[in-house]
């Protein structure tokens, strides 16, 4: 009897990817908060304790570490399905943000910040594996791309939030840590009340043809199904790491990650830190500033998703790297010249490097097949955590010991790096280019 059921992949957005995607943006914005609140807090905590720079550097990379756990998240993902870690995840993200009242001691704090990146390495890993694969095959790369603005409105509110809450004394900063709860319990909520469905890609992989097609069914239409690829497909074998790192998937996951980590390492360092190195800069109003950088972010990423279907996403990846160190040279240079210049192209750097950030969720995903999707993502995710820990936890160091120009150079060298590796070992994954 011949198969007429047509591919879901190539079914209209409708209300169900929706429902998915407005979950997950509500997951990126509570990501976001929790990230970047880090560093407007213990900037804080420092005027009413002694936190030595080490310390201000590991707490402020602990969910960063966390993020770290990625691989193990999207091989669990892979084995185990997405659904139910989605719609727990946020519920114990809002319990670990919470406990940080509870606390000041450094060492919970630290093992406090871990278990919150762990919970957003769920959203990070798993949400896209989930996304991508109910999303119709023409608009994941484009939607995907936009996730990151959410993602940045939650670090940029994070900011204002860390400016806006006063009045607590020297628990002011625990408040400012803990107000993540907030957007967490936002999300968690939302995914409890409209329910997310489980993958039909990943259903399909492990064999379980009949619910995927009744799930298919159930929210898209009687005449979607799966496709005759994945109907015929055998249930994959349990995905190692080592498979990652032998062909076919060797150069896939190796740039896939490095190009993430370069990235993140300046992003990361500089941003969550953002209200150290514009102390150490002398800007003037340095609220003021932070609100032009954080502002600078959105506009970069809005920007980027814009533009995201122009560009080869090799080329996308290798001009930002490369002018954004070029930014960060000129400020190096600048480094007497006015604080209007120097605000200018700090402002130029973050549209800049920003801009390239909408390829942190669709760029890793492309490189993957179904079989080993979140976990290879995942992989990438861990690799780049790497490079983002480091450059927060470097970044408060490094000011100290030589002011900003020695952070912005070692974070120009790492872009300078990044760049290198995605002109000579990128693959190209954009349907328009290949």
């Amino acid at each position: 009897m011949e198969y007429t059921k047509k591919n879901y992949k190539k079914a209209p957005l409708s209300s169900i990817h929706f429902r998915i995607y407005f979950a997950l943006a509500l997951g990126q914005i509570a990501c976001g908060f929790a990230l970047g609140i880090s560093g407007t807090a213990l900037s804080q905590a420092t005027d009413y304790i002694n936190i030595p720079d080490f310390w201000v550097g590991l707490i402020g990379a602990g969910s960063l570490i966390g993020l770290a756990g990625s691989a193990l998240m999207g091989k669990i993902a892979d084995q185990f399905g997405r659904r139910r870690m989605l719609m727990l995840d946020m519920y114990l993200f809002s319990i670990f943000s919470l406990l940080q009242l509870a606390t000041m001691n450094l060492v919970i704090l630290f093992i406090l910040r871990i278990l919150i990146g762990l919970m957003i390495a769920i959203d990070y890993t798993v949400g896209n594996a989930l996304l991508v694969e109910w999303l119709p095959a023409k608009e994941s790369g484009r939607l995907q791309s936009q996730l990151i603005v959410y993602w940045t409105i939650g670090f940029i509110t994070s900011y204002i939030a860390g400016i806006l809450i006063t009045g607590f004394g020297a628990h002011n900063w625990q408040i400012i840590l803990a107000s993540s709860v907030v957007p967490g319990l936002m999300a968690a909520i939302y995914r409890s009340i409209f329910r997310i469905p489980a993958s039909p890609s990943w259903l399909a992989s492990q064999g379980k043809n009949k619910t995927a097609q009744k799930l298919i069914q159930k929210h898209l239409g009687k005449k979607w199904g799966l496709s005759l690829k994945q109907i015929r497909s055998k249930k994959p074998k349990a995905v190692s790491l080592k498979t990652l790192f032998n062909p076919p998937y060797r150069r896939k996951t190796i740039v896939g990650g490095l190009f993430y980590a370069c990235q993140a390492f300046s992003f990361f360092g500089i941003s969550i830190f953002l209200p150290i190195l514009l102390k150490s800069m002398n800007l003037g109003n340095n609220n003021l500033s932070g609100i032009i950088y954080n502002s600078c972010v959105l506009i970069g990423v809005i920007f980027g998703s814009l533009i995201f279907k122009i560009l080869s996403r090799r080329m996308f990846l290798v001009r930002t790297f490369f002018l954004s160190a070029a930014a960060l040279i000129l400020l190096i240079i600048g480094n007497n010249f006015s604080s209007f210049f120097q605000i200018s192209v700090f402002a130029i750097f973050a549209i800049v490097l920003s801009s390239g950030l909408v390829l942190d969720y669709p760029y890793p995903t492309e490189l993957f097949d179904v079989k080993v999707r979140a976990s290879g993502v995942g992989t990438c995710i861990t690799i780049s955590r790497f490079g983002a820990a480091s450059g927060t936890f470097l970044l408060p160091i490094l000011t100290h010991l030589g002011g900003p120009i020695l952070a912005m150079l070692i974070c120009t060298l790492v872009l300078l790096i990044g760049g290198t590796i995605c002109l000579l070992w990128a693959p190209e994954t954009s349907p328009k280019y290949i």
